[in-house]
């Protein structure tokens, strides 16, 4: 009989994709969400919340192996503080870990920085937090979604006039790629940090908004702002960055070809 798989984030951008894919290898699976939820597609539902740690005992009995991606723009390390206590508890043999590039190389050490940065000191505590757990561990660190980049640029794109981060440059990747891999992982033994996995082009990001702006036939003036802070710099420098690890295959064009002209 296939391992029982707990999934946080099961219901987001990423974990919806993964999910199928575990399903698809036989694997039972149980999916933490904050809101109740019927079973369907052979997946269980259960109640919680990690960032006030409500539920999360609950969810974790009796499953195996527990992939956390459940992440957000900031609180990610409260989230896994909350799960690995929880999963501390139990005899589970695989914590799996969805992380970002970046994670180990972004110095986040003023406010600024951690307004503008924070989400990467919180993915790396979050990473220590699970390597320090006990508990067999395997970490994947992944650039940044096509879809989240789509939807910054959505929201940056209702002004007229955009400020963008001078000299930024990115390395987008397509979030199914990233399940894929991810799938593999949690299907697999537990092995630590593995190899980066990182989109097949590292772009400006005023580039990757022009592109967005003409396929979606906007047009609007773009402004670099040149920031301050060690943070900025580090991600100016490229520590987002992980051009040895261009393993993605489908490009920024092709998904806005796909998921975006159509709708904008």
């Amino acid at each position: 009989m296939s391992s029982s798989i707990l999934v946080t984030g099961g219901t987001g951008t990423l974990g919806r994709l993964v999910v199928p894919r575990l399903r698809e290898a036989g694997a039972p699976v149980r999916v933490l969400s904050r809101t109740e939820q019927a079973p369907g597609d052979g997946v269980e539902y259960v109640t919680g919340d990690l960032t006030t740690g409500h539920g999360v005992a609950a969810a974790v009995e009796g499953v195996d192996t527990v992939l956390h991606c459940a992440g957000s723009s900031k609180g990610d390390d409260v989230k896994a503080r909350n799960l690995v206590r929880a999963v501390q508890r139990t005899g589970i043999r695989h914590l799996v870990y969805i992380s970002v590039v970046g994670a180990d190389r972004v110095p986040v050490v003023s406010a600024f920085d951690r307004m503008s940065f924070g989400y990467f000191a919180a993915k790396r505590a979050a990473e220590v937090l699970i390597e320090e757990s006990g508990v067999p561990w395997t970490t994947l660190r992944a650039s940044q979604f096509f879809e989240l980049t789509r939807t910054v640029f959505q929201q940056m794109v209702k002004l007229p006039l955009v400020p963008v981060p001078a000299g930024v440059r990115f390395q987008p990747i397509d979030a199914g790629e990233v399940a894929d891999r991810l799938a593999e992982l949690t299907l697999g033994v537990p092995s630590g940090l593995v190899p980066d996995l990182a989109g097949p082009e590292v772009r400006g990001l005023d580039d990757l908004l022009r592109t967005y702006l003409r396929m979606t036939n906007r047009r609007r003036l773009i402004m670099p702002v040149r920031f301050a802070g060690r943070a900025y710099r580090a991600v100016r420098d490229g520590a987002n960055l992980a051009p040895d690890r261009a393993v993605g295959h489908r490009t920024w064009a092709e998904f806005l070809i796909e998921r975006v002209m159509s709708v904008g």
